[in-house]
């Protein structure tokens, strides 16, 4: 379940007199996360995650299954150190990016061990008694807990170059091009545990949105959930056993010119679960992050004219989050445009 974004969201479904802030608050100050909610055998979603209906268009009151047989791109990476199959799996890779701003990356390289060891250790980190789970509660980026994710890192390096080069080929580009502006230098990794919830029609486990990054990487167990936009319908993103699931960020789209899409995508609240997943979103790096990106000028000529302005990481991820800007379903990217599409 998600804390809403605004108090206006609050007062729509909650009353005038309803002080969403104090209650945030105080939920804050019990460090028991979600999962002390439900540990204690809450019932009822409480009026802080319960969303108004507008966030909750096309959620299902089962929240089992999207009414579609669309499904998420596959890219094998198998071939892609052989030169004569490389083609293909570059061009797989740009038809995904250009059409669906998803796709499932198998034979990867991430060893299966190294996957399940990452996804129990968060699970096991989240099932721990309230009191030792408290020592580490914080809404501070600062804080991280790091340790369980560490051969997983090192292996998500290797793969994340691996699709800087594939995906600087996609756009016509060398291969190193995306590499050389040093424009997915840095790793943030975030750990998510959604548990079950009693009343899932009437919350979300993450309201729609597209992501403030060049490229999100995202492990995630059995249990499905996440949604993806696409042809202007929902469409359920089914784990695949090894996969590790891709998408365009919204950065990645600006310097592309918009030939690659980045896409909302949210997660459902559900009674099965828990979902455990591990976000690795990639971004410049710190001595990258006051550097100005625009649209790549090796892709622009007098029929494709910039689209956007240029604009640093800091600049863009700043206005994605003040006045919950990228955190209310409503898209960032707009605000960057210099002109409209054609």
């Amino acid at each position: 379940m998600q804390i809403l974004p605004s108090p206006e969201e609050s007062i729509t479904c909650s009353g005038p007199h309803y002080d969403r802030a104090k209650e945030a608050k105080e939920f804050d100050e019990t460090k028991a996360g979600v999962k002390g909610l439900i540990d204690s055998g809450m019932a009822k979603v409480p009026r802080l995650f319960i969303h108004p209906p507008q966030n909750l268009r096309d959620v299902s009151s089962d929240t089992e299954g999207s009414a579609t047989d669309l499904k998420v791109p596959i890219i094998d990476m198998m071939g892609c150190q052989d030169s004569r199959l490389r083609r293909d799996v570059v061009d797989d890779l740009r038809r995904a990016s250009e059409t669906w701003g998803f796709f499932q990356i198998i034979n990867h390289g991430i060893p299966v061990d190294v996957m399940d060891g990452v996804l129990e250790a968060v699970k096991q980190f989240h099932e721990q008694p309230e009191g030792v789970k408290a020592e580490w509660y914080s809404r501070d980026d600062a804080r991280k807990f790091r340790e369980p994710v560490f051969e997983y890192e090192k292996h998500v390096e290797k793969l994340k170059r691996s699709l800087s080069e594939l995906l600087s080929e996609a756009l016509g580009l060398d291969s190193g091009y995306l590499g050389d502006i040093e424009c997915m230098d840095s790793k943030r990794i975030v750990s998510h545990y959604y548990p079950t919830c009693p009343q899932p029609e009437l919350t979300l486990g993450t309201i729609n949105h597209s992501d403030a990054t060049y490229l999100t990487l995202l492990l995630q167990n059995h249990h499905g959930g996440l949604q993806v936009r696409h042809q202007d319908q929902w469409v359920d993103v089914s784990p695949v056993p090894g996969a590790i699931l891709a998408n365009i960020g919204d950065l990645m789209q600006l310097v592309s010119n918009d030939k690659f899409k980045s896409v909302e995508h949210r997660v459902l609240a559900r009674k099965a679960g828990p979902r455990v997943s591990v976000a690795c979103f990639l971004v410049p790096g710190e001595t990258q992050m006051s550097k100005p990106y625009g649209p790549i000028k090796e892709l622009l000529d007098e029929d494709n004219p910039p689209m956007y302005r240029e604009t640093t990481f800091t600049e863009y991820f700043g206005f994605y989050l003040s006045s919950g800007n990228g955190l209310n379903g409503e898209s960032v990217l707009p605000h960057f445009r210099v002109s409209e599409p054609k």
